[in-house]
């Protein structure tokens, strides 16, 4: 159960601008390092957000990509793999402005939820200086591996 204003749609063509915004409003960091301007920046921007799209439909064909909105207004997205034997939530990312407002949190338990109700655990991976990781944490998840920089999360596992 989502909170009032809070909705969830798949994605459609119409939304690749958002999402392509979306996925910059992830990458201040890296591109405070970038030299080259806004030019450069904005086809590194192009560039990552074509090749982690690929990435997901490849790895992910049947995943749920859905776009989040509060109040009506698109706010994220969050792409579900259930697919297989747990549920994975391949990504989920939020405008700054809509971080900490307990959107995640609710989608996350909404999520969780799921998993109980079909006996699956859910599981996810996160860059391990990712402060979404302290939430997964918060929420039950549990670090059941590590591959490189991520680490690899898993909540509500069988007995």
């Amino acid at each position: 159960m989502l909170p009032a204003g809070v909705a969830l749609r798949p994605v459609t063509a119409a939304d690749q601008d958002f999402l392509l915004a979306l996925f910059a409003s992830t990458r201040t960091a890296e591109l405070a390092h970038l030299p080259g301007g806004e030019p450069q920046q904005q086809a590194f921007l192009n560039l990552q957000f074509a090749a982690q799209s690929a990435a997901y439909r490849s790895a992910f064909p049947t995943a749920a990509h859905e776009l989040i909105a509060v109040d009506g207004e698109p706010a994220g997205r969050w792409l579900v793999d259930r697919a297989g034997a747990s549920i994975h939530l391949v990504d989920l990312s939020l405008l700054p402005g809509c971080r900490g407002r307990g959107v995640g949190t609710a989608l996350l338990q909404s999520l969780l939820a799921e998993g109980r109700e079909t006996a699956r655990p859910v599981t996810l991976t996160v860059e391990a200086s990712n402060p979404a990781a302290r939430l997964y944490d918060r929420l039950g998840f549990r670090t059941v591996g590590r591959e490189g920089f991520h680490l690899r999360k898993v909540a509500g596992e069988r007995p």
